[in-house]
């Protein structure tokens, strides 16, 4: 028996700049739910260079889901895309000799991380992971919504959320906590959300 059971979030969306500003707030929100903001830069910055990557590089489609699994005492955030080809990371020495801005990603990743990886997801997609030790892991997640009392604007379209513990391989969305994160996450055409 699990002492305690994994906690689960995933986030469906085209990889556009434009949404990895939102997806970022996601992350974090999710990681202070789960009381791990020690770990939300990380996340965070992973989650970036992540989505970036399926951004410039995956095709014809760049539809992903980004995930976050807290199992026991690590974190696990992945990217699924549709695009079969595996990533290769640049090796260190050619990433010191060179002045190239960009291909760092993974290097940066491999680097912060406790481990990273990818493999083949079914037979056209990949998914690209990085671990992060997550040692203060509360027993519990924090009771009630992350802002209690909002009331969010509908979810923008080609934004998909589905959040908390997951029971099952397919896991039901806790509607608190989506409409938490949605609040967290104003659509950039809509009038500002004070906050």
């Amino acid at each position: 028996m699990i002492s305690h059971p994994s906690r689960h979030c995933a986030v469906e969306l085209q990889a556009l700049p434009s949404r990895i500003g939102q997806v970022r707030r996601i992350v974090s929100a999710q990681l202070r739910y789960w009381h791990l903001d020690s770990l939300i830069e990380r996340a965070s910055l992973g989650v970036t260079e992540l989505l970036t990557n399926v951004h410039r590089h995956v095709r014809p489609d760049k539809t992903c889901t980004v995930r976050l699994e807290l199992l026991l005492d690590r974190l696990t955030v992945s990217v699924h895309d549709h695009d079969p080809r595996l990533p290769v990371a640049r090796d260190a020495d050619s990433l010191a000799d060179s002045l190239a801005t960009c291909g760092r990603g993974l290097a940066m990743i491999a680097a912060f991380s406790e481990s990273w990886g990818a493999r083949p997801d079914g037979e056209s997609g990949k998914v690209v992971w990085f671990t992060l030790p997550a040692d203060d892991v509360p027993r519990e997640p924090a009771p009630g919504p992350v802002l209690a009392g909002l009331h969010p604007p509908d979810p923008e379209p080609g934004l998909v959320l589905e959040l908390g513990p997951a029971p099952s391989p397919v896991p039901e969305p806790d509607p608190a906590l989506v409409e938490a994160v949605v609040a967290v996450t104003p659509a950039p055409a809509r009038s500002a959300v004070p906050g």
